[in-house]
């Protein structure tokens, strides 16, 4: 195990040098002070234990001195912000201090969870300005900056794709937002941070030149793991079309997997996509509460653009912002727009896959007859959720609760323990009582016992999400100078799936002053 210093770092994007990176100095923060590390994320870079006592370490994540390769970059790229074309963006207040090589995982042995052989980018956000930073001044405040580190947690508990986050510092530097806050500095971990909105940039540039280097970049730097399409097969005559239809397959994948936890994001810019289908930069994200197809978590979108039900329909439109920036590589659009036809498929497979493992039946078990069995099953479900504003996450997970003790006890009977573990009014509603019985039958039509489907539904229905209420409890007690509440919902997030009695208080329903919380993109 090793230092940071000590860390194999290399320069695999940054050595891509101008015009996609630019060197950058940050602003240092006045007494800098840890408070969160992910102690697993850390041991799958090869860090030691106890490494961040180094001082040095606490100095480099915070802005305050160079990092092991001398010198922080920053990337440039455009992009559509609410569907309006912005013009150039880029890295405002992020900065890369380069790639680490991944250890091999110990002979024997597959690695810890989330290793891939590659290499992972380090990113300080909140380090001060760039050329890229507009009008802004570079930092992040505490209240945003504890809202990612522990999202990128809770992504990493529920198995969702995502940047991760491995250490959190903050500072008494004031910041000015609404109100006076402080300055805070999360690192971010990552295989790529290359965004659908890299590829705008030069091609709003007509830097064709630019374009293809940077596809040649990512098609031959593909993190291991994360491929679906192999673009550099033979019979792959254009990769510019090969590459978008992976890009396609992965995001389509991840916008199932947020909607089958509720998770809202909240600014689905172009900027804002990544091209690995990882969940990219949190802001005024949310896991639902009261289960509402148009649900907007960020009170900011007057408009309901980015609502939880618009979500795969903006990923698609964002995939054709992709596409239409490929343009000038391949000599024939329609190869293009047949890449893109193939999201809505791929998503409605993956999500009806989705549904069908929270109810209990596993991937290896999915006939195209059991998926369309459920067909009018969903949506029914659903419809009682919202008809009864039934909270999203106990919902499922208290259906998978019941199934459970209807294993155990099949005579048990189904009302009162709909009553039990359901919301009252969803319990007793008749429609329930049908669904719950089509329910068991769909589970014995595919020849799965309760006791399977059980275990199968209690293990993709997490009992704990990271609502905002929780997260704003953490923030209240950080501001206050007490960051515990930070790490116990680290810990918490962990294994969501499991009913762990220490955290039983993350696992109920929200309390009424949390309506009453408005998240907005100010961080």
């Amino acid at each position: 195990m090793l230092s940071l210093h000590e860390l194999n770092w290399v320069k695999t994007w940054i050595q891509m040098g101008q015009p996609f990176v630019t060197p950058v100095s940050p602003t240092p923060l006045s007494d800098p002070r840890w408070v969160a590390v992910n102690d697993e994320l850390a041991l799958s870079l090869g860090l030691a234990p106890e490494w961040w006592r180094d001082p040095r370490a606490l100095a480099c994540m915070a802005g305050n001195a160079p990092p092991p390769l001398g010198q922080h970059w920053a990337s440039v790229y455009s992009g559509h912000q609410f569907g309006v074309w912005a013009g150039q963006l880029g890295d405002g207040r992020a900065m890369s201090l380069g790639e680490v090589q991944l250890p091999p995982p110990p002979q024997g042995t597959a690695g810890h969870e989330g290793q891939h052989q590659g290499t992972w980018e380090l990113q300080l956000k909140g380090a001060g300005r760039t050329p890229f930073s507009r009008f802004g001044d570079g930092r992040a405040v505490l209240r945003s900056s504890i809202r990612e580190y522990l999202c990128s947690a809770a992504m990493q508990g529920l198995g969702i794709p995502s940047t991760q986050a491995l250490c959190l510092v903050a500072s008494d530097d004031p910041v000015v937002r609404e109100s006076v806050e402080t300055a805070a500095v999360v690192c971010r971990v990552s295989p790529s941070f290359i965004r659908f909105g890299h590829f705008e940039h030069f091609a709003a540039a007509q830097d064709t030149d630019a374009l293809q280097a940077l596809l040649d970049h990512v098609i031959h730097h593909c993190p291991p793991g994360l491929a679906v399409t192999q673009v550099d097969e033979p019979d792959n005559a254009d990769p510019t079309i090969a590459w978008l239809d992976q890009v396609v397959k992965l995001t389509a994948d991840l916008m199932a997997d947020w909607q089958s936890v509720g998770f809202c994001h909240g600014v689905m810019n172009t900027d804002n996509m990544s091209v690995w289908g990882l969940t990219l930069d949190y802001g005024p994200f949310q896991f639902m509460d009261a289960y509402d197809p148009h649900h907007i978590c960020n009170h900011t979108d007057s408009h309901g653009r980015y609502a939880y039900a618009q979500q795969p329909r903006v990923a698609h439109w964002n995939l054709l912002a992709l596409a239409h920036a490929l343009h000038p590589l391949v000599s024939d659009g329609q190869g293009l727009q047949a890449a893109l036809n193939g999201f809505v498929p791929r998503f409605e497979a993956s999500m009806m896959s989705r549904w069908a493992h929270k109810l209990g039946l596993p991937p290896s078990l999915q006939t195209p007859q059991a998926l369309m069995a459920l067909e009018a099953w969903m949506p029914a479900w659903l419809s009682l959720l919202a008809r009864h504003k039934a909270d999203f996450t106990r919902s499922w997970r208290g259906l998978a609760r019941l199934t459970a003790e209807l294993a155990e006890d099949p005579k048990a009977d189904v009302r009162s323990l709909a009553r039990q573990h359901l919301q009252l009014t969803l319990a007793t509603d008749p429609d329930t009582v049908n669904l719950l019985a089509q329910h068991r039958t769909w589970l014995a039509q595919q020849g799965l016992g309760l006791n399977e489907a059980a275990s199968v539904m209690l293990g993709r229905n997490p009992a704990r999400v990271l609502r905002n209420h929780l997260a704003e409890l953490a923030i209240r007690q950080a501001q206050a100078g007490d960051v515990s509440e930070i790490h116990r919902l680290q810990s918490a997030l962990k294994n969501p799936y499991t009913d762990a009695d220490q955290w039983a208080q993350y696992a109920q329903d929200p309390p009424d002053w949390a309506h009453d919380l408005h998240i907005s993109c100010s961080s």
